[in-house]
């Protein structure tokens, strides 16, 4: 009989830690289920790692060198300038029509046996006939060329070389690269501002081998914002 009070005692112990036991185990179940559904939440010792914002960079945009974005008003009337020892240019269209200069003389015969000779002398102009963005900081020489039918040759090799002041000049480019002087078109950028030289600049054709087709071509340049661009057309003399 007194070993009853203390089996009691010892069952109501078991009973108390089976609760808690019962207890901690619904405890942990809540916290897990809270964790599964919400892992931002605050009973989460390790929460999820939280994406940075997303940066929006600015688009960066092409910077060009002054000659490129210099600013000109272009005469609102379009005069011929002529120069002085050379023949006048007529203008066959608009150079936003993809106008070409039209020859005033007939071809040149042939010379040294090459396939190509000049169509005309060259010719200085102002460049705001094709180039009006440019205005007067830009010095250059473009073209064009045609075959025995005057039809457009394109893919033909263009050299410029020479001095022009101290700097060495050495450029190559092709024909159908600049169609606003003609479907044959070439153009090169001399220098960003008019320099004046005396026959110490050429332009001549070259096929794919690097052989001429047709001879070196030297041309003058000009100080001055209406003489700015050289027009050099060829033309082909022979098969």
């Amino acid at each position: 009989m007194e070993n009853k009070p203390t089996q009691s005692k010892s069952d109501l112990i078991w009973n108390v830690l089976s609760f808690l036991v019962l207890a901690a185990i619904i405890g942990a179940g809540v916290i897990f289920l809270t964790i599964f559904t919400n892992p931002n939440s605050a009973l989460n010792p390790f929460p999820p790692f939280t994406m940075p914002e997303v940066i929006v960079l600015p688009t960066n945009r092409p910077t060009f060198p002054a000659t490129w974005t210099a600013t000109y008003a272009p005469p609102t009337a379009t005069a011929t300038v002529a120069p002085p020892t050379v023949e006048p240019l007529v203008i066959s269209a608009t150079p936003a029509e993809g106008g070409t200069v039209a020859p005033t003389t007939t071809s040149r015969p042939p010379a040294n046996g090459f396939a190509f000779a000049l169509q005309t002398d060259p010719a200085p102009i102002s460049s705001v006939l094709y180039r009006p963005e440019w205005g007067c900081e830009w010095l250059g020489v473009a073209g064009n060329a045609v075959d025995l039918q005057n039809s457009p040759v394109k893919g033909i090799r263009v050299q410029v070389g020479g001095f022009l002041g101290a700097a060495k000049i050495d450029l190559l480019s092709l024909t159908g690269t600049a169609l606003q002087y003609g479907q044959a078109g070439y153009e090169f950028t001399l220098a960003e501002k008019p320099i004046a030289s005396n026959d110490k600049l050429w332009v001549q054709l070259l096929d794919q081998s690097d052989l001429p087709l047709s001879d070196k071509v030297y041309f003058d340049t000009f100080a001055s914002c209406d003489q700015n661009l050289i027009i050099i057309n060829f033309k082909q003399v022979r098969k």
